[in-house]
C-alpha cells in the first residue's frame, strides 16, 4: 500500500519504527500542521517518506497514496477519515475509531458504498497471542468472569490538576480514560464475547471528564469488568478470564498481549503461551492491513467493522449510563 500518515504525535513516531519491516508499505506522504513542520521534515528524512504536507487537500491533489493512516487526536478522526474516503482512499484509523457511534456508522456507509477498505488500528485484535487465546476458550468450560485492568498514570494528569486542559482530558476532544486505556479492554472483551446485554459505567469525574472508571458488561451467564485509569496506577496489569473448568491470565496490558498462562480448575499451570511474531505490538496489525488492502478483502473488512461497531456501541452506551458527553 502507498501510505499517507496524518499526524506527528507519539503514536506516529512509534509506528514509524516498524516500517522498515513492512515489506508492502511505501511511505508516500506525511501530513501535519504548520507548527509541526520541523518534526515532519525530521521524520521525512529519518524514515524516507516521500513528501511533507501541511494541508490535506493539497496532499490529496498532489500525492498518489491509496491509503490514509489517521493518527491525530480522537476528535479529529472522523473528519479526516471521511474526507479520505470521499476522495477514494482506504482508511486506517487509530483507536478509538470515532468519538460518536453515529460518526462511525457514517464512515462505514461511505466505505461500503464505495468498496473501500476502512479499518481500526487496534493492536490486540491482530496479535497472535490474542488469536491463540480465543482458540483456547473452550478449554475453560463455561465462561463466568473476565477482569481487565489497564491503569497508567498520565504524564498529562498533573497539568490537568493544575488547570491546563490538554486533549487527553478534554471532553470536547474525545479525551478521558474510557476512550483511551479502557478502549483496549473493551476490544479485548468484545472480541471474545461480542456485544453485551447490559452496560454500566462508574467513572471518577473531574471537570466533566472521566479520569478513571469501572465499566461493567453483563452477558447474562457471563460478566466482565473493564477498569481504566489515567489518574492512578496499578503495578499489576493483568487480565483474567475465568471459566468453570479453568482460567487464563494475560500478562501485561491488553494492548500488548505479551503472553498468557493457562490454568486448570485446581490452579495448576498447564501452559505458558507467547506466539507473538514480532516484538512491537503494532507490527501484526499492519501486516494484516497490507494483506487486506492488497487483496481488497472487503469480506474481512466487513467482519472487522462489525467488531468495531460493537465496541463503539459499548462506548456509546457507557457514556450515556454515566451521563458523560464528549462534545
Amino acid at each position: 500500500m502507498k501510505l499517507a500518515i496524518i499526524g506527528s504525535g507519539n503514536i506516529v513516531h512509534d509506528f514509524l519504527t516498524i516500517t522498515k519491516d513492512l515489506k508492502n508499505t511505501e511511505l508516500t506522504a506525511i501530513i501535519g500542521t504548520t507548527r509541526s513542520i520541523d518534526i515532519l521534515d525530521q521524520l521525512k528524512s529519518e524514515y524516507h517518506i516521500g513528501a511533507v504536507y501541511t494541508d490535506f487537500d493539497t496532499a490529496l491533489a498532489e500525492s498518489d497514496f491509496d491509503t490514509v493512516y489517521v493518527a491525530v487526536p480522537n476528535f479529529l478522526h472522523y473528519q479526516f477519515a471521511k474526507k479520505a474516503l470521499e476522495n477514494g482512499k482506504n482508511v486506517i484509523s487509530e483507536k478509538p475509531f470515532t468519538v460518536k457511534l453515529a460518526e462511525f456508522i457514517d464512515l462505514k456507509e461511505i466505505a461500503m458504498k464505495n468498496h473501500l477498505v476502512l479499518l481500526e488500528a487496534i493492536t490486540n485484535q491482530y496479535l497472535q497471542n490474542y488469536v491463540d487465546l480465543k482458540e483456547k476458550l473452550p478449554e475453560l468450560g463455561d465462561l463466568k468472569l473476565i477482569e481487565s485492568n489497564y491503569s497508567q498514570y498520565s504524564s498529562r494528569y498533573d497539568a490537568f490538576e493544575a488547570g491546563k486542559i490538554l486533549p487527553a482530558f478534554d471532553p470536547k476532544k474525545g479525551g478521558g480514560a474510557l476512550m483511551d486505556l479502557n478502549i483496549y479492554n473493551i476490544h479485548f472483551i468484545v472480541g471474545l464475547l461480542g456485544r453485551p446485554e447490559k452496560i454500566s459505567y462508574l467513572p471518577n469525574i473531574e471537570r466533566n471528564i472521566d479520569t478513571s472508571g469501572i465499566l461493567m458488561l453483563d452477558y447474562g451467564n457471563s460478566k466482565a469488568v473493564a477498569i481504566g485509569a489515567k489518574d492512578s496506577v496499578s503495578p499489576i496489569r493483568k487480565t483474567v478470564v475465568q471459566g468453570n473448568k479453568g482460567s487464563i491470565v494475560v500478562n501485561g496490558p491488553t494492548n500488548e498481549m505479551r503472553s498468557f498462562d493457562v490454568y486448570d480448575k485446581d490452579k495448576n499451570l498447564l501452559e505458558q503461551v507467547d506466539h507473538n511474531i514480532y516484538p512491537h505490538r503494532m507490527y501484526q496489525e499492519f501486516v494484516e492491513f497490507e494483506k487486506i488492502i492488497q487483496n481488497n478483502d472487503l469480506k474481512e473488512v466487513a467482519t472487522r467493522l462489525q467488531h468495531s461497531e460493537d465496541v463503539m456501541w459499548v462506548v456509546d452506551q457507557a457514556l450515556k449510563s454515566a451521563g458523560l458527553k464528549l462534545e
